[in-house]
């Protein structure tokens, strides 16, 4: 360094911010056609940029301080305004213009600009490094207080919102699925079948409990299909026990009504013998309803006792007698005074209207539980089925 050299950089530093901010103009149209402030924003890098530069060679030291000279003045506004790529591209002209003006008089400066072009390259990198490593932690936060809000069961309004903060492309679909956190979980894992899956995922790690919410990106005909797909693909990174994915809700605001189920589900598991993982919330409504999940009595009454009351008296009693006689057709037959065929005819009926078999041991005891809630809710009701 030369004090001639450092005299007359500091007279030309306005000379040469100026006409930095004018190549700007000229060789960036996405600068170009930023709005004012954003562009003001930009340009005060670019100043500061030649700024540092000049403090910088009358001492090299200082280097560690590029980063705060150069970003200091208005980081998150340039995070927000431009990327990485686009910074580098104002280094580079802010570097070009230094050279042009600088280096043609003073060849001696010319190592120490490549020098500096070098440590504001890797500062930029630093800063947009620790912005992104911030931005991360803030997102693991924020995606666990929308986990905990879809859980405790929080209004639709603040999940949107927060989701909406978060990058949620999903407009299809949306699903609960909850089990035993592993003792190393991996969501990185999670999201990249996820990805591969078309759907997006939100992951939270509540004590024992991992909770993940799948949403489809697209709305899908098919939609409890493809997601309990996802959800067998991840089952491996769930440890051992209870799986249980909760019914698919249209949107992510509603999340809360498949979690519900889910966790109701969950806690009934451990009395049935079902060996697959996961299991779906609504294969364990009997159970659940038994424990005094309201909506699984709901969903009982309006999906299997309501359509088969309704439908018919007749049927209905037929159902009862047979369950009640331990599914056996002499003996309901004798109980109805029928013949046998006919009590096959009325339960072939009864699977036409529900899509049941009440046949099937499992089945049959579903439709014992949703007869005894049809009862007590008729009875509850005053409503007389003769």
């Amino acid at each position: 360094m030369t004090p001639n050299s450092l005299t007359w950089l500091k007279s030309i530093a306005g000379e040469l911010a100026t006409a930095t901010l004018t190549r700007l103009d000229q060789t960036l149209p996405w600068y170009k056609n930023m709005p004012p402030a954003r562009r003001a924003a930009v340009g005060s890098v670019a100043q500061n940029g030649i700024t540092s530069f000049i403090r910088w060679y009358e001492e090299p030291s200082s280097q560690p301080m590029v980063a705060a000279d150069v970003f200091g003045s208005a980081p998150r506004e340039l995070l927000r305004s431009i990327s990485l790529q686009e910074t580098l591209q104002v280094i580079r002209v802010v570097v070009e213009m230094v050279e042009e003006l600088v280096v043609k008089e003073h060849p001696d400066l010319h190592e120490s600009i490549l020098r500096y072009s070098r440590d504001i390259a890797f500062s930029a990198a630093d800063v947009y490094a620790k912005a992104a490593e911030a931005r991360g932690l803030w997102d693991a936060r924020l995606e666990a207080l929308v986990v905990d809000s879809v859980i405790s069961g929080e209004s639709s309004q603040e999940i949107s919102s927060r989701v909406a903060a978060l990058g949620w492309r999903s407009d299809g679909q949306v699903a609960v699925l909850l089990g035993t956190s592993p003792k190393e979980p991996d969501p990185d894992a999670i999201r990249k079948i996820a990805r591969k899956s078309k759907c997006d995922v939100l992951i939270g790690i509540q004590g024992r409990r991992q909770v993940v919410v799948i949403g489809l990106i697209e709305t899908s005909a098919d939609a409890q299909l493809e997601i309990t797909e996802l959800a067998f693909l991840i089952e491996a990174l769930f440890a051992a026990g209870p799986l249980v994915l909760g019914p698919v809700v249209p949107t992510v605001s509603e999340a809360s009504r498949s979690a519900k189920a889910a966790l109701a589900a969950n806690s009934v598991a451990a009395t049935t013998s079902f060996s697959h993982r996961p299991i779906l919330a609504d294969e364990l409504l009997p159970e659940r309803a038994l424990a005094g999940d309201a909506l699984a009595k709901q969903t009982l009454l309006q999906s299997l006792y309501h359509p088969i009351a309704d439908a018919s008296t007749e049927l209905l009693n037929t159902l009862k007698t047979y369950l009640e006689c331990g599914r056996s057709l002499e003996a309901t037959s004798k109980v109805l005074f029928v013949h046998a065929n006919t009590v096959r005819y009325r339960l072939r009926r009864i699977q036409e209207i529900l899509g049941e078999d009440a046949t099937n041991p499992r089945t049959a005891f579903v439709l014992q539980v949703a007869l005894a809630l049809g009862a007590i809710s008729d009875s509850e009701t005053g409503v007389k089925r003769d």
